[in-house]
């Protein structure tokens, strides 16, 4: 298969992560864009993407853009687009996207067309007058921004910050990409001590544990790509082989607490889920009354919001008594994302450096204490 122009959707503020992640994975001419990452490859880029991507929310197959300030602009646009290259005659091609700043404002009208123009162009290739759609799901994207249209096929099915090792009727306050993003921006790589002391459902102290060991975040999971026709299955297999060979094993020294012993719990069947329980100390702790002695250590924590599980009072109260608790410590960096715009009084310290972030929707700040 020739080359493909692809795109790694992400969360505002992982761009530079996802781009330098993706470089690393030899892909070709990547570009940071706002809330995405473009980038070149074949076939084998995209399964690697997918099953080693840690920051990533999903990968794109950019069929096609254009103009389309018009409705039969927008029809025109998609039908000229090679959509049999990938989608077969009995494949099921439902249509999602968005507009913003464009003359082509009504979401449900422009899936409607795109649908059309798609069906249009398939039942002229595959010479029938009605498409089945009993088979694979080959889920069309678009976006519309400033009367540029740019149309997708999702290869990753759900998305790839689920990893497979949390349940999924369980809602955590943060999301497995930025938490791995976080852990990466800490400088964590299996060395020296790290920590989390407000674990939750320990999504932090497993990402770390995952990137310590280097192993494929995707590996547990499945992808919607994997079951096309025009992708090779063996392809797939190789490069889970190939993530699997590049596993590190060593001595790692990660330790997640919480105040809550349920939530000690359910983190340690998630750690087991993802195979890396053995790696994490859990314990249950309060994270206000913090004292662990370390040569070089880093912690990194995303302690409780305040509009998320305590009132704002509340919370100001933890920072600053988790604060204190801090200030007594030595030989620890801090890495510690929050979206209380008045952490930093709270906490009783101005942060050495503040990198902006969003956990879905929610603008957050990774707050930096460097020892």
């Amino acid at each position: 298969m020739p080359m493909l122009e692809l795109c790694a959707p992400c969360l505002f503020g992982l761009e530079g992560p996802v781009g330098n992640e993706l470089r690393h994975m030899g892909v070709e001419n990547v570009r940071p864009e706002n809330g995405r990452v473009r980038f070149s490859g074949d076939e084998s880029s995209v399964a690697r993407v997918n099953l080693r991507s840690r920051f990533a929310e999903r990968v794109l197959i950019e069929l096609g853009r254009f103009e389309a300030k018009t409705f039969d602009d927008l029809f025109e646009g998609t039908r000229a687009l090679p959509w049999e290259r990938f989608i077969p005659k009995n494949g099921a091609f439902p249509v999602k996207g968005y507009s913003l700043n464009s003359a082509l404002h009504s979401v449900p009208d422009c899936q409607k067309i795109i649908k059309k123009a798609v069906v249009t162009r398939l039942g002229q290739r595959y010479h029938l007058n009605w498409l089945p759609e009993d088979g694979e799901k080959y889920q069309i994207q678009f976006s519309i921004m400033q009367d540029e249209a740019v149309l997708y096929l999702d290869t990753t099915g759900t998305g790839l910050h689920k990893r497979g090792y949390r349940p999924a009727h369980v809602a955590a306050p943060l999301r497995e990409t930025l938490a791995a993003a976080c852990v990466d921006v800490a400088g964590y790589r299996g060395r020296g001590d790290f920590c989390d002391p407000f674990c939750g459902s320990g999504t932090i102290a497993i990402e770390a544990a995952l990137a310590a060991k280097n192993r494929a975040p995707g590996l547990m999971r499945a992808f919607s790509a994997e079951q096309w026709g025009a992708f090779s299955r063996e392809l797939w297999t190789a490069e889970r082989e190939n993530a699997r060979s590049r596993e590190f094993n060593g001595d790692y020294h990660i330790f997640a607490s919480d105040i809550d012993p349920k939530a000690v719990a359910m983190a340690r069947q998630n750690a087991q889920r993802a195979g890396v329980a053995e790696l994490i100390d859990f314990s249950v702790a309060d994270a206000t009354a913090f004292d662990r002695k370390t040569e070089r250590g880093v912690i990194v924590t995303n302690p409780p919001y305040g509009e998320r599980m305590l009132e704002k009072k509340e919370a100001e109260a933890l920072y600053a008594a988790f604060g204190k608790a801090y200030a007594a410590q030595e030989h620890w960096s801090l890495y510690l994302i929050c979206s209380h715009p008045e952490f930093e009084t709270a906490f009783g310290a101005k942060a050495d450096k503040k990198r902006k972030l969003y956990n879905g929707m929610i603008r957050c700040d990774l707050f930096q204490y460097r020892r």
